[in-house]
């Protein structure tokens, strides 16, 4: 019985130590300095930006999509990124950043739905955020911790991939794209903006 007991947390153990050396956990700005193109809160979250992605439950697999429509602002060190979601169980939502850059590498954010301040930090090609987020209590009221990542490709695409976690445990990932688009008539936002 103990050499079972002996064997489960060494297995426990190996789990947890794989998870902070060799995961998408385990990587961290420093990873990315030297990489370009450089990517800029103030250039690359302006103005109108058209997303889309996916939503991974807990099991691995596809349990929503979306697209959005994203509109970045600035003024100084602070800005605004206001996002307008439609999901395709029909659902919709609205968020707005307030973004303050401290210093070169590192800025602060805000929304209604996040406890207390998201930290950010830019570095090379990448931008990592990290923040508790509250969930609608359509969705449960849950609070998860978010690890967010934005990566800037030579095209000027971001790709977006974030985990969501609850006890330590991933229980949902996001993998999107965001993309600048001067078209504003994609068609799930002019709905969405009719209803206001």
């Amino acid at each position: 019985m103990k050499l079972l007991m002996i064997l489960m947390f060494a297995l426990l153990g190996v789990l947890v130590l794989k998870g902070r050396i060799w995961s998408f956990r385990a990587q961290t700005p420093a990873d990315y300095a030297a990489l370009s193109p450089k990517i800029s809160l103030k250039q690359h979250l302006s103005g109108v930006i058209a997303s889309e992605g996916l939503i991974y439950g807990p099991n691995g697999r596809v349990s929503n999509s979306f697209v959005a429509r994203m509109e970045g602002t600035w003024s100084g060190n602070t800005g605004t990124l206001t996002e307008a979601f439609t999901y395709s169980n029909g659902k919709q939502q609205k968020r707005e950043w307030a973004l303050t850059i401290l210093d070169d590498t590192h800025f602060t954010a805000t929304a209604d739905d996040i406890i207390g301040e998201a930290k950010g930090e830019v570095s090379g090609a990448s931008i990592r955020m990290t923040y508790t987020i509250v969930l609608s209590q359509e969705a449960g009221g849950h609070r998860l911790r978010v690890t967010d990542w934005l990566y800037l490709t030579k095209s000027g695409v971001i790709i977006n991939r974030s985990q969501m976690r609850k006890f330590g445990i991933t229980v949902a990932e996001l993998v999107a794209t965001m993309r600048p688009d001067s078209s504003s008539a994609l068609s799930p936002y002019a709905t969405m903006d009719a209803a206001e």
